[in-house]
C-alpha cells in the first residue's frame, strides 16, 4: 500500500519527472515539459509542509501541492495534483484532496480554491465530484464560467472554490 506523506524538497525532481511522463500521454514531449515548469522548486522549498506525496517501493506515485493564504486566515489553494496514469479512477487524488482538506481545516482553514483550463474537462468533472463550486466568471463558455485571461493573455481558467468544516 502506498504511503501518503508530507513532501519535501528533495522530491522536485522526481516530481517534475512525474508530470513530464505521466502527463506525455495526451501531450507532446514539449507540451509535458512547459507543463512541468508551472512547478518550480519554491513550491517545495515554501510550501512542503502543505504539501503531499504518496509513494511506494516504485517511487513517487501521487502528489499534491497546496498551501495556504498568507494574506488571510481562511483560504487554502491547491496548485498542482497529478496520479500516475495507472493508479487513476482508484480514489488516489480523492485521497489527496481529503487529506488536504482535514490538513487545512485543523490548520483553520476554512475555503479551498483551485483553478484549471476551461478545456480540462476531466479536471472540471473531478472537482465537482469533489463538492468544488464553479466561481462566477465574465463569460460563459460551454455552459462553463470562465475567467478570461486569468494567467495573462489567452490563458482563460475555471476557478473553483469549496468551503470546509474546522
Amino acid at each position: 500500500m502506498p504511503e501518503l506523506r508530507q513532501a519535501r524538497v528533495s522530491d522536485h525532481g522526481k516530481i517534475v519527472t512525474c508530470v513530464q511522463q505521466w502527463w506525455g500521454d495526451s501531450r507532446t514531449p514539449e507540451q509535458a515539459r512547459e507543463l512541468s515548469l508551472l512547478l518550480p522548486k519554491l513550491f517545495l522549498q515554501f510550501f512542503s509542509s502543505t504539501s503531499l506525496v504518496l509513494e511506494d517501493e516504485t517511487g513517487i506515485r501521487a502528489f499534491l501541492v497546496g498551501f495556504y493564504a498568507t494574506d488571510n486566515d481562511a483560504e487554502a489553494y491547491i496548485h498542482f495534483v497529478g496520479v500516475d496514469p495507472r493508479l487513476r479512477g482508484q480514489g488516489t487524488a480523492r485521497r489527496l484532496y481529503t487529506t488536504f482538506f482535514q490538513r487545512a481545516a485543523e490548520a483553520g482553514r476554512t475555503d479551498v480554491r483551485a483553478i484549471t483550463s476551461p478545456v480540462n474537462s476531466g479536471s472540471i468533472a473531478f472537482h465537482r465530484a469533489m463538492n468544488f463550486t464553479l466561481e462566477t466568471g465574465d463569460r460563459m463558455v460551454d455552459g462553463l464560467p470562465v475567467h478570461s485571461d486569468y494567467d495573462g493573455p489567452g490563458h482563460d481558467r475555471v476557478c473553483f472554490h469549496r468551503k470546509i468544516a474546522r
